[in-house]
């Protein structure tokens, strides 16, 4: 498991109410769109990240962590394992606090590299079923 319950309860709870959420389209039948619905009842502030750069639940969306011209305390990632370690080296760039790799996004290095870098990380969960099991 990547990412003890610690660091899970941190992630949701004390790093930061803004959440970049890589993948997130205006598609409803998409896992990433309801995740981000939970999100935002949780308080979180959430930012589409997509290279469509759509306007999702009233946030304006970027096409890459770099456009977005605002501090993201966390990035949560609903890209396929190929291309979640870039991601994961580009939320290092911007100085966000932590990482999460959706369920069955998995990549060793990009977890290695990210805790190196000093960020939280959480791999191959979902904050909406943490929420869920931490009964918030």
């Amino acid at each position: 498991m990547y990412g003890d319950q610690e660091t899970v309860s941190r992630i949701l709870s004390e790093l930061g109410d803004t959440w970049a959420v890589v993948g997130l389209s205006t598609n409803r039948d998409r896992a990433a769109y309801g995740v981000a619905e939970v999100l935002r009842r949780h308080g979180k502030r959430v930012v589409p990240v997509h290279p469509k750069a759509e306007t999702v639940h009233g946030e304006q969306g970027y096409a890459s962590l770099a456009d977005i011209p605002f501090e993201v305390d966390v990035v949560d990632v609903f890209v396929n394992s190929d291309l979640a370690g870039p991601v994961a080296d580009e939320a290092v760039e911007i100085g966000a606090n932590a990482v999460w790799f959706q369920l069955g996004v998995v990549d060793e290095g990009a977890y290695e590299r990210t805790r190196a870098a000093g960020l939280d990380m959480v791999m191959d969960r979902c904050p909406a079923i943490e929420y869920r099991r931490q009964g918030i």
